[in-house]
């Protein structure tokens, strides 16, 4: 870092990588409203780079806070939320997005908020335990046109051309979390940075045949070295055939250029200069042929899975009265004769990219069969397509709430309420609850549930 920065930039980092007064900051849920949110919370000021994102003035008990829950807004460094000063600079509408590593989820939700309602975004996660918490984090946003999948980037090779923008936060060596979290510190080794780049290489060079020619590779780590950074981008640029593209950055808003002496125009928040913790992030533009798209063996796949996907109409037709606007979808069964909504403007991209990696969630799953019964399912409580109207409403104390969230068992505010209603806190939905003979049956996901002192400071 010395030789990179110089010694007295070297030094400004150091002392802010030991300091543990690191900002606070959250962006809210465009999609869902944030004005009731916002009034919780300390909002201190706006992230300059992007609309939604405010710093705040301490860390609340996030834990404890019903509207987080609810999707209403998401926790996320500020720094990471610069993808939305860099989606300024791409030249066309992306119709097909992914983001190839992308839990917990935090640039995901960016991404949905910033694309079209029209435009499909692929959230994906290598591990399966991180994939699930990325799918939980991508219900709670609640849109609609979204797929989450647990797969590797030699998955989407096949997918040739398909995607407008490929988004790879690529695993790193860490060094921009070492503020943050001490295992990163006791992680790291002199041969990390190096083992990382021949990992990142690999998942970018692998990937590439998916991105269509002058579509936007979005390249980003959480780490400060050269090797990981300036160097994996002269390589992509050199061997894959791409060209970086500047991102506007007025001068006040601290961010360094290329520390390599190239001119790339590169961008690195380092704590101490930026509001923020370490990032890199280059936006790179296509410039190599990408092979034809073969769909083929795909499209066999699709009709193979259809086939396995009839169920009874009755239950498909009662199932899309809970959709606020049911002739934008198509409704059908998956693997486990759970119903979901595909939006019919991607429904066959969805079905096109499911037939290549696995995937853990298409559009919305409306409703599991039980027997003779139909109950509908988490991510529809949570999906901007519920209709709302479609359910009797279960409005809870905050105290109630956080009960519901621990799933304990909860008492209707109405007593002769009976069957499935929808619960909500300060109007915002969080979830189901079946209406019995004067209680109710929690059916929030156990694997969701609080587990900390969630009634501390009601």
């Amino acid at each position: 870092m010395n030789c990179l920065l110089g010694a007295d930039r070297a030094r400004q980092l150091f002392e802010a990588l030991d300091d543990d007064t690191a900002p606070v900051s959250v962006r809210f849920n465009p999609l869902k409203g944030g004005v009731v949110a916002k009034a919780g919370l300390p909002v201190a000021e706006s992230v300059s780079w992007c609309a939604d994102g405010f710093y705040l003035s301490e860390r609340p008990q996030f834990t404890s806070d019903p509207l987080l829950h609810a999707g209403a807004y998401y926790v996320q460094e500020a720094s990471s939320m610069f993808i939305a000063q860099a989606f300024k600079q791409i030249d066309f509408t992306p119709r097909r997005v992914l983001d190839l590593c992308a839990a917990p989820g935090g640039k995901s939700t960016l991404w949905r908020a910033l694309l079209p309602d029209d435009a499909l975004l692929v959230a994906n996660e290598p591990i399966r335990p991180r994939a699930n918490i990325l799918a939980e984090n991508l219900t709670k946003w609640g849109h609609p046109n979204v797929i989450v999948s647990n797969a590797y980037a030699d998955g989407f090779a096949p997918l040739h051309g398909f995607f407008d923008v490929i988004a790879t936060d690529v695993p790193c060596s860490g060094e921009g979390m070492f503020r943050k979290d001490s295992a990163a510190r006791d992680e790291w080794t002199d041969g990390s940075p190096s083992a990382c780049a021949a990992r990142q290489w690999d998942i970018v060079s692998t990937v590439w045949p998916a991105l269509r020619q002058g579509g936007y590779l979005v390249y980003s780590t959480c780490t400060f070295n050269r090797e990981e950074n300036e160097d994996m981008v002269w390589r992509i640029v050199k061997e894959l055939g791409a060209e970086p593209v500047a991102i506007d950055c007025p001068d006040e808003w601290n961010i360094e250029g290329d520390l390599t002496g190239r001119g790339l125009p590169v961008n690195r928040f380092l704590p101490g200069r930026t509001r923020g913790e370490g990032l890199f992030l280059c936006l790179l533009r296509k410039t190599a042929e990408a092979p034809q798209p073969r769909e083929g063996k795909a499209d066999r796949k699709k009709g193979a899975a259809a086939a396995k996907a009839k169920t009874d109409k009755a239950a498909i037709a009662l199932a899309g009265q809970w959709l606020a606007e049911t002739e934008v979808f198509e409704i059908e069964a998956d693997h486990d004769g759970n119903l979901r909504a595909l939006p019919k403007t991607t429904a066959q991209d969805m079905r096109r990219v499911a037939a290549a990696v696995r995937t853990l969630s298409l559009g919305v799953t409306l409703a599991q069969p039980k027997g003779r019964d139909l109950m509908p399912c988490h991510s529809l409580a949570l999906s901007t397509a519920l209709r709302r109207e479609a359910f009797p409403i279960m409005e809870l104390t905050r105290e109630e709430t956080l009960r519901y969230l621990h799933r304990e068992a909860i008492t209707p505010p109405d007593a002769s309420l009976r069957g499935y209603a929808l619960v909500t806190y300060q109007g915002f939905t969080l979830g189901f609850a079946k209406a019995l003979a004067g209680r109710a049956n929690n059916l929030y996901p156990k694997e969701w549930r609080i587990r900390t002192d969630y009634l501390q400071n009601t």
